[in-house]
This record gives structure tokens, C-alpha cells and sequence, in this order.
């Protein structure tokens, strides 16, 4: 069934050519936008129809609201699908997506805005019976009030923007002497990245665990959760392994963690596929994060262990249609592991673009969800994932000996990645007994990067 005509893609990368899969699976058409930078991209080529906006700077190409909303009115696209990053969590965009009569394949302006402020975002949480990581809940306008604050709750403590994301206007501060020097230089960061300076501070939570729930919910006010997903190996506050099911929980507290997940989407009337992230300390005690309001990277581990297609139920909820399955009849098989390849030194993990001259994959091992092909160029302009490798067992065992010879497969030339670190992570003892925190990367950095 064809729930759109026409959906133009507003991303690029692996994501870009994810949704064209389905599209093309449902006999959907779509329409391709890219950079300059972007022109020889797979992407392009692989939509029904490709046109270029811009140069190759974000904000001159897939940032650019009226640029992407004008190519969707020239190309008749009847929706846009966001993707992640970009324009995904943008509400002014959504907005001008309503202004124009397309629809916006994600949930209303209102509710990004509504999660996309981390303050915001604690209180509905607080509202639904959901608990969260002992903080303020209101802006920390100076750091007088910040150091006053800061006494009340005790150190270590992270000082955090409100609108921030991807690890973006996070300071971790020790003592108070650390929090004054910082505060003001985290306030500019928010105001200059997020176009705004709201900051608050949070209790840090030692060793934790980051495990999040996907959710989708329709217009009719239908909730259910697709299991949660482990993403603990983290640098710079950035995901690199994820895997389901978590290790980490047993029945009782899975339960305890998707009903609290379901509550806090019900508190706020949400719509279409979103996940909610939540910390866990050393005591199995856990704190709502944030939610992010848009498709994961990493949802291809939740598609693995449940069968299901989540951009199809973007597209289907998008359209309007009821979801047709109960919360008994979605199944949990198996466990699932993605790693994400990236063009970057593995020892300092700063970006390290060129091109790809090279690259071979095993076939029917994995799946595959590159935004590169042999030849492709990893330019320095847009994130440097060049794809994640995902593999699916009948149990973590099996995954995790499935995922070590894949990776071992791989051949890839012309750019640094991190393929020897994502190596060295499956056969590490730690994360192969499921014991691993936010700090493992850090704590292991030295062995694991070593030839």
C-alpha cells in the first residue's frame, strides 16, 4: 500500500538512501536533494528524481528551510521525510511544512519545541510520573545563581544547554572553582550553536548505563514501545556500539523501564516514531535524558529483533492510518549489535575525510547501511559515519560471534576509521560479559586503539 505519492528526502547519507529503500518498497517516488559536495553521493542517484541545493555547507544546502521546501513544491512532493540531524528536530521547519500543505513526516512543531528544551522536557516528564536526574528546573541566568544552585545539589555535577544535543553544551564540573570557569563559556556555546543560552545543571551520575525505549504513536492516540536499546559505548557523548536487548536489565526492570517510556509519550500527546533515553546509575536506579523527537541511527537494531519496518510506520502514522498491532503482538527475537564505521583517526577520533578507494563487505553476513560506495568521497563537510554494520543472532552469543567475523571481513582503504577499535571492542572482555558504562571507550582507549 502507497500511503504518499512523492516524499522528498531532506538528508543525505545513509539515511537518505535507508528511506529510499522503503519508499521504493512501497512504490512511493522520491526526490533526492544534495549539496554540491554531494553530487557523485549514492543517494542521488538511487531516488527517483535528485536535485541540487546548494553548496557544500550545511546551512547553504540542507539546512536551508526555504530551499528545501521550495524544491518540494516545484517536484509536487506531497511530504517530507527528515531523516536524522539537519532539519529532523526543527520546528520552524515542521512550520513552514504546515504553511505549505506538506506533510512533515515526524510529530507537530509544537512537541520538538516542546522536547527539543531539555528543561521542558524534565518537567512533562515529572508531570507523567517519570523520574529525572536531580537538577533545576528553570534557566541558570548567572554564575552567582549557578554556584548557589550548585552547593544545594552537590558536586560532581554537569552543566548542561537546555537546547543542546549530540554532546554539544555539556560540561562536566568537579568543584566550584571548575563551574566558574565555565559557566559563561558554556552559556556563549548554547546561544551560538542552539541560538540559544539557556543552561541548567544536573547531578553527574557515576559509571552510568545509557539505555533508551523506541516508541511509535499514531493519531488516535495509540502508544507502544519496540523494546529498548543499549548504547553505553559512547566518545564525545556520541553512540558507537548499540545493541538489544540491553544486558543490563532483567525482566522486572525492562518492564518498569518501557511502562515509564510509554507514560512520558502519553504525557505529551506524541505522534510518529520517537525514542526516549534514559540513565541508569550503579543501583539499577533510572533517570528520564531526553527524547529525541525523530528516527534514530540506530534503529535498524530495533527493526532487526522485532522484523519491523520503522521509516514504513513513519510514512504510515504520517499518513494518518491507526496502528494495526496490539502492544502483545510485537515480538522480541533474538539479540541485535550495531557498530557504526567511521573516517576518522582512531586515536584522537577527529574526522578524517578523502576517498574511499576500496571497500569490500561480506556478503549475506550483516546488514549494511552505508552512505558510501567504493570511490565515494568523505568530504570534511557533514558527519564522518561512512555506515553501520548491524547483525542480528539467536542470542547476544551468537550476535557478538557473528559481528566479530564480519568485521574481520571488512576491507576498506583511503581514509582512516575506527574499524580496528570496533574490532578490538567485540573481543574485549568487558563488553562481552555486558559490564561495560559510558566510560568504557575512555577507561580502554589505550588498549583498544593499539595495534
Amino acid at each position: 500500500m502507497s500511503y504518499f505519492r512523492k516524499v522528498l528526502i531532506a538528508n543525505r547519507g545513509e539515511i537518505a538512501r535507508r528511506i529510499i529503500r522503503t519508499c521504493k518498497k512501497l512504490g512511493i517516488d522520491t526526490v533526492a536533494v544534495y549539496s554540491e559536495a554531494d553530487a557523485e553521493a549514492p543517494h542521488v542517484s538511487e531516488a527517483t528524481e535528485a536535485v541540487c541545493i546548494g553548496p557544500a555547507q550545511a546551512k547553504k544546502s540542507y539546512l536551508n528551510v526555504e530551499k528545501v521546501i521550495q524544491v518540494a513544491k516545484k517536484t509536487n512532493a506531497d511530504a517530507i521525510h527528515p531523516g536524522y540531524g539537519f532539519l529532523s528536530e526543527n520546528p520552524e521547519f515542521v512550520r513552514r511544512c504546515e504553511e505549505e500543505n506538506i506533510v512533515f513526516i515526524g510529530p507537530s512543531a509544537e512537541t520538538i519545541r516542546l522536547m527539543g528544551s531539555k528543561l521542558e522536557a524534565r518537567v512533562q516528564m515529572q508531570k507523567a510520573g517519570v523520574k529525572v536526574v536531580p537538577g533545576t528546573d528553570r534557566s541558570l541566568d548567572s554564575v552567582e545563581e549557578a554556584v548557589l544552585v550548585a552547593n544545594e545539589l552537590g558536586y560532581p555535577l554537569m552543566l548542561k544547554a537546555s537546547a543542546g544535543g549530540g554532546g554539544i553544551g555539556m560540561q562536566l564540573v568537579h568543584d566550584q572553582e571548575e563551574l566558574i570557569k565555565v559557566f559563561d563559556g558554556t552559556k556563549q556555546k548554547a546561544n551560538s550553536f542552539f541560538n540559544d543560552g539557556t543552561v541548567f545543571l544536573e547531578k553527574w551520575i557515576l559509571n552510568p548505563r545509557h539505555i533508551e525505549v523506541q516508541i511509535v504513536a499514531d493519531t488516535y492516540g495509540n502508544v507502544l514501545h519496540l523494546f529498548e536499546r543499549e548504547c553505553s559505548v559512547q566518545r564525545r557523548n556520541q553512540k558507537v556500539i548499540e545493541e538489544s536487548p540491553s544486558p543490563f536489565l532483567d525482566d522486572a526492570l525492562r518492564k518498569e523501564l518501557l511502562e515509564a517510556a510509554v507514560r512520558g509519550v502519553e504525557q505529551i500527546n506524541y505522534t510518529n516514531v520517537g525514542t526516549m533515553e534514559f540513565i541508569f546509575d550503579e543501583n539499577k536506579n533510572f533517570y528520564f535524558l531526553e527524547m529525541n523527537t525523530r528516527l534514530q541511527v540506530e534503529h535498524p537494531v530495533t527493526e532487526e529483533i522485532t522484523g519491523l519496518d520503522l521509516v514504513e510506520w513513519q510514512l504510515k502514522i504520517a499518513a494518518k492510518k491507526p496502528l494495526a498491532v496490539t502492544q502483545e503482538e510485537i515480538n522480541q527475537t533474538g539479540h541485535a549489535i550495531e557498530c557504526r564505521l567511521y573516517a576518522e583517526d582512531p586515536y584522537t577520533f577527529f574526522p578524517s575525510p578523502g576517498v574511499i578507494s576500496s571497500l569490500e563487505l561480506p556478503e549475506n553476513e550483516a546488514r549494511f547501511d552505508f552512505g558510501y560506495i567504493n570511490g565515494s568521497a568523505v568530504t570534511p563537510f557533514y558527519d564522518p559515519m561512512i555506515g553501520k554494520i548491524i547483525v542480528h543472532g539467536i542470542s547476544r552469543d551468537h550476535a557478538l560471534a557473528k559481528m566479530q567475523k564480519v568485521l574481520e571481513e571488512i576491507d576498506i582503504h583511503g581514509v582512516k576509521t575506527n574499524l580496528l577499535l570496533l574490532k578490538k571492542i567485540m573481543r574485549n572482555d568487558q563488553f562481552m560479559d555486558g559490564s561495560y558504562t559510558t566510560a568504557f571507550l575512555e577507561k580502554n582507549k589505550g588498549q583498544l586503539v593499539k595495534e
